[in-house]
């Protein structure tokens, strides 16, 4: 695990951060503020990646519900 601020974070954190860097990298290379406004928002394969990697940090990787 890898250290932040005041925690350590697990492999589903830290990939969660990767995905947030290239979602945001895609979205400034597009002269977006949201993938809402996107053409390719409902087919994007980097949205669909993120969304679940938003839901397994979440999760933790199982399935069903979520550690808040």
């Amino acid at each position: 695990m890898q250290e932040n601020g005041n925690f350590a974070m697990d492999k589903f954190e830290m990939h969660l951060d990767e995905m947030i860097i290239k979602l945001h990298s895609c979205q400034n290379d597009k002269s977006l503020m949201s993938c809402s406004n996107c053409e390719f928002y409902l087919t994007c394969e980097l949205r669909g990646d993120y969304v679940k990697s938003v839901y397994n940090s979440m999760s933790k990787g199982d399935t069903g519900g979520f550690e808040f």
